[in-house]
Parts: C-alpha cells; structure tokens; sequence
C-alpha cells in the first residue's frame, strides 16, 4: 500500500534522483523545450513551477533558495530576469505537457515538457 507517497522514486536512489531533477529543471530553463518519459516530466513540472513561482520576485533570499536547485549562475539569471517576468500575471501553470507517444524501445510514454510563454516570442516584438 502506498498510502501519502509524496514523490516518484523514478526507480532511482536519492542521490540520482537529485541530479535528475537538478539537470532535467536546468535543461528545461535552458532550451525552454525538452523531451522526456511522462513519469518524468510529472515530477520535473512540480520542481520548475515552484521555482517559477519563487523566482517572480527577485530577491537574495528567493535567489538563494533557487540556487540550492539550479547549480548553473547563467541559467539561475536567466530564470529571474527574463523567464518570471514573462509570468508575472499569471497564478501558476507555467508549463505544458504535450504528448508524443511511445518509445519505440521500451514502449514508455514521451512527451514534450515546454513553457508556456517563450523568451524569444517576447524579445521578437
């Protein structure tokens, strides 16, 4: 039974898991597009909404706390300075899980895992 299981284990020990999530949020700010399994991209979105969220106002403190997530400086000021304020009127739901299909190897469930609004849609006006 597995009654109030907070995360998937996405079949790894902690220490991967960690570094998963850690380079999957990182990619995902990076390029604003990435795909992946759908188990994945689950617990992938949960992470970059809440850094979302943190990151819409900028502050030492809010930084210091993303920076405990995100290990790469370019990418942590590109998250405060150009990817927040894109969604500073919107309540939550910054990203979207399209639907790609089967794997064809192992028949998983990809998708793509993208934000909603983009960095270079805003710059182009």
């Amino acid at each position: 039974m597995s009654n109030r299981v907070g995360f998937k284990r996405l079949g790894r020990k902690s220490s991967h898991r960690k570094a998963l999530h850690r380079n999957m949020v990182t990619s995902l700010f990076k390029h604003e597009r990435i795909t992946t399994t759908k188990a994945k991209a689950g617990e992938i979105k949960r992470t970059a909404e809440k850094l979302i969220t943190r990151a819409k106002v900028d502050s030492v403190h809010n930084r210091r706390i993303v920076a405990k997530v995100m290990w790469d400086k370019a990418i942590l000021n590109k998250l405060f300075v150009d990817i927040a304020p894109l969604f500073a009127e919107r309540q939550g739901g910054y990203t979207r899980t399209l639907k790609l299909g089967q794997r064809e190897g192992d028949a998983s469930e990809m998708v793509i895992i993208e934000l909603v609004e983009k960095t270079a849609e805003k710059n182009a006006e």
